[in-house]
C-alpha cells in the first residue's frame, strides 16, 4: 500500500540540495490547482535549484514524508528543523498574499 494518492511516478518537484547532498526537507507543498507535490529545502526556490523527480522516490529519500501524505491539496506543512513538529497552513494564492502598490 502507497501512502500517497497519486501514482509512484507522479511529477514531484524536489530541492537539489535534497538530493544530491541529503540536506532535510522543511517545506512541503501540495498544490491546489494540479495537486502537485513539491519538497523543498526552506533554503532557495530558485528554478536552478530544483528538480523534477517520480513521487515514489520521496519515500526513498525520507520514509518520514509518508505522514504528511494526507496533506490537502492548497496547503503546506513546513518546520524549522528535522526535530521540530509541522506546521500546516493554507497557501494563499498569489493575489491574496500580495499587498497592493503604495504609489
Amino acid at each position: 500500500m502507497r501512502p500517497f494518492n497519486q501514482p509512484k511516478n507522479c511529477a514531484t518537484i524536489v530541492s537539489k540540495s535534497i538530493l544530491e547532498r541529503g540536506v532535510p526537507i522543511l517545506i512541503v507543498c501540495h498544490d491546489a490547482d494540479d495537486h502537485g507535490w513539491q519538497f523543498l529545502d526552506g533554503l532557495t526556490e530558485d528554478v536552478n535549484d530544483l528538480a523534477l523527480i517520480g513521487l515514489g522516490h520521496i519515500l526513498e529519500i525520507d520514509p518520514a514524508m509518508a505522514e504528511l501524505a494526507n496533506l490537502e491539496p492548497g496547503y503546506q506543512a513546513s518546520r524549522q528543523a528535522t526535530t521540530s513538529a509541522w506546521v500546516i497552513e493554507q497557501i494563499l494564492a498569489e493575489s491574496e498574499s500580495e499587498t497592493p502598490d503604495m504609489e
